[in-house]
């Protein structure tokens, strides 16, 4: 039966299409759609109680330690349940990165649905070294399947892209081990509470169908699976 109620998670690595997957499930389910940086934000703005800890709040949704204007997921300390987890309908994409974070989530709400992206090594390597992104906005551009209309400018400002320094070849590597490793308890957390669906592919497009299949068993779709 359909639920009317329903809380999940999309888990992957960068350059995975966590954000086109989130999207598309908002859309054809009506659900909300929190990236990681916005769920923080609506944590520790509408948390009724004083949230400590140093949260990247930016949107890019990096935990980038103790630099300032960043606050650490897993040292949230919330004493009323933020609004998402209130919400009965709510779709987050690259959150929880670890299993601190993991474990703060736990205090906020229950998850209904953890979905985890499987994406080969070499095809998040092209993916990430050619993806540019207009810093003001967040909007993020790929180079091969996604450019803008004119190379190295924003479709919407005419401001100029960059690169990120992490999305750069020689990073890319190190930026991926590194998420695995973090990734890995998350992962088997999940898996041991029986909530994990994982999709493996090299394309969001052949990717999408079984996402929405998984999702159309447990509430009803808005929108067909071919309106994407």
């Amino acid at each position: 039966m359909a639920s009317k109620v329903l809380r999940a998670v999309v888990l992957g690595p960068p350059g995975s299409g966590k954000g086109t997957v989130c999207e598309r499930i908002a859309r054809s389910f009506g659900l909300q759609h929190l990236s990681s940086g916005q769920f923080l934000r609506e944590s520790l703005r509408g948390g009724g109680g004083e949230c400590r800890g140093s949260v990247r709040t930016d949107g890019a949704g990096e935990d980038r330690g103790d630099r300032p204007g960043f606050v650490r997921p897993a040292e949230l300390r919330c004493p009323r349940v933020p609004p998402p987890s209130r919400g009965r309908l709510w779709i987050a994409g690259g959150f929880p990165r670890t299993l601190g974070q993991a474990e703060a989530l736990d205090r906020i709400c229950e998850l209904d649905v953890v979905i985890s992206l499987h994406i080969p090594f070499e095809t998040l390597k092209d993916r990430l070294s050619a993806r540019w992104i207009h810093p003001a906005s967040g909007r993020v551009y790929n180079m091969e399947f996604n450019p803008p209309h004119v190379h190295g400018i924003d479709d919407v400002t005419g401001e100029p892209l960059v690169q990120r320094e992490d999305d750069k070849p020689e990073a890319v590597t190190a930026r991926l081990r590194k998420y695995k490793d973090a990734a890995k308890p998350v992962i088997e957390l999940y898996k041991s509470r029986g909530i994990l669906h994982s999709f493996s592919g090299t394309e969001t497009n052949k990717i999408w169908p079984y996402v929405y299949a998984l999702l159309s068993n447990k509430i009803p779709p808005l929108r067909s699976e071919e309106e994407h």
